[in-house]
C-alpha cells in the first residue's frame, strides 16, 4: 500500500508533527487526489484533542481538502486524471437508507464516514487532507470549478456548505432579512453567500472590531451585541438568523430578534449547554433549529454557486510547520478568515 508525507497528532492534546500515511490500494470506484490546499478547521482542533471523542490517534485531520486527480480506479466515470477536485467532511454512506436516497448522506442512518478519525466501510481508519494524497471514492468526490482557485475553494467544502444550505433551506433571499451571528471562519462565508443570494445581511458580533470587514463582505448593518442597545433596536427585526459562534450566548435574546414565524439556525456549536425559557419559542411561533453541513448534491450546487458568484473564502495560506502556531491563533480568533494549509510543504 502506498505510504504518503503527512502531519498528525500522535495523541490526544499533542502538538501535530511530521508523519506518514498508509492509503489504500486504489479500488475500482476510487480516486486519488493530490492534495493541493487544505482548509484548517476550528473542528480539527476539537478533534485532536480529544473533545469531542472518541480520537483515534494518530490522527491526520482535514476535511477542506482541494486538490487535483493523480489516478482512477478502473470504473471511475464522473472524474479523470487533471480534473480539479475537493473532499469534505463526508467519504462514504450506505447509499441505500431514506437519508442517503434523499441526498442527505450526512444524516446516513447506518452512519456516514467522516474524512477523518472514523473507521471507514472497509474497516480501515480514515486520515484527512494533512498529507499529500487521499484516496475518496468518487461518489463523494467533486468538481471544483475553473472559476475558483484551489486556496480559496477549500473551505467552502466545510464554512461553504455549512451556511450555504441553511441559507438555502430557510429561503435566504431578495426581501429577507437575515442575521449573521459570529464573523469568522464560518460566519464571513454566511456573509457572502447571503449576501449573493440577495438578501439583506446584519452582522451581530461581540464588538465592532470587525465592521469594516463585514461591511465589505456584504453586509448592510453591523452591531456590537456587547452593546445592550442592539438587542432592544433590533427587536422583531429578522427573518432569519444563523448563529455560527462556539460561545455561549442567550437564545432568548437572540430569539427576540426574530419576528413571527421566524427561525434561528444554530450552525456553531457552543461549548456547553444552553438554556431556553419555551416562552421565547411560543411568542411569535418562533422556531429554533440546527443545521449539519449538506449532502454530496448540495455540497456541488454550493460550490457551482459560488464560482457563478466569484465567492471564496478569506483566506491565510501557511506552511505545514505553522500548523501549531495557526491553531493557537485560530483559539484567539488570530485569523482573517481561514487559514489554508499548503500541502506542497508537508
Amino acid at each position: 500500500m502506498p505510504i504518503v508525507p503527512a502531519y498528525a497528532a500522535p495523541a490526544a492534546g499533542a502538538l501535530l508533527e511530521p508523519s506518514s500515511v498508509e492509503l489504500r490500494e486504489l479500488g475500482a470506484h476510487d480516486v486519488l487526489i493530490d492534495v493541493r490546499f487544505t482548509g484548517l478547521c476550528h473542528t480539527d482542533i476539537h478533534l485532536t484533542r480529544d473533545e469531542w471523542g472518541p480520537g483515534m490517534y494518530p490522527m491526520v485531520p482535514g476535511h477542506e481538502i482541494a486538490g487535483i486527480v493523480a489516478a482512477v480506479g478502473s470504473e471511475v466515470t464522473a472524474h479523470q486524471v487533471g480534473d480539479r477536485v475537493g473532499v469534505g467532511c463526508l467519504v462514504d454512506s450506505c447509499g441505500e437508507c431514506e437519508r442517503c436516497l434523499a441526498g442527505q448522506e450526512q444524516q446516513c442512518l447506518r452512519g456516514a464516514t467522516d474524512t477523518y478519525n472514523a473507521i471507514g466501510r472497509d474497516g480501515r481508519v480514515t486520515y484527512g487532507g494533512y498529507a499529500k494524497q487521499v484516496v475518496v471514492t468518487e461518489a463523494f468526490v467533486l468538481r471544483i470549478p475553473d472559476a475558483l482557485p484551489l486556496d480559496v475553494a477549500a473551505p467552502l467544502l466545510c464554512a461553504g456548505i455549512t451556511t450555504y444550505s441553511p441559507l438555502q433551506r430557510w429561503n435566504a433571499g431578495p426581501g429577507k432579512k437575515v442575521a449573521v451571528v459570529g464573523l469568522g471562519g464560518v460566519g464571513h462565508m454566511a456573509v457572502k453567500i447571503a449576501h449573493a443570494m440577495g438578501a439583506e445581511i446584519t452582522v451581530l458580533s461581540q464588538t465592532l472590531g470587525k465592521r469594516e470587514d463585514g461591511l465589505r463582505l456584504g453586509a448592510a448593518d453591523y452591531r456590537a451585541t456587547s452593546d445592550a442597545a442592539t438587542f432592544t433596536e433590533l427587536a422583531g427585526r429578522f427573518d432569519l438568523i444563523l448563529s455560527t459562534v462556539s460561545a455561549p450566548i442567550d437564545l432568548g435574546a437572540y430569539l427576540g430578534l426574530l419576528h413571527a414565524e421566524g427561525t434561528m439556525v444554530m450552525v456553531g456549536i457552543p461549548d456547553e449547554p444552553l438554556p431556553l425559557h419555551a416562552f421565547s419559542l411560543i411568542a411569535g411561533n418562533r422556531a429554533l433549529a440546527g443545521s449539519m453541513i449538506g449532502g454530496i448534491a448540495e455540497t456541488q450546487e454550493m460550490l457551482d454557486f459560488c464560482a457563478e458568484h466569484g465567492l471564496g473564502a478569506e483566506i491565510e495560506t501557511v506552511a505545514a510547520t505553522d500548523i501549531n502556531d495557526s491553531y493557537t491563533r485560530m483559539l484567539r480568533s488570530d485569523v482573517r478568515y481561514r487559514f489554508v494549509l499548503d500541502a506542497s510543504t508537508i
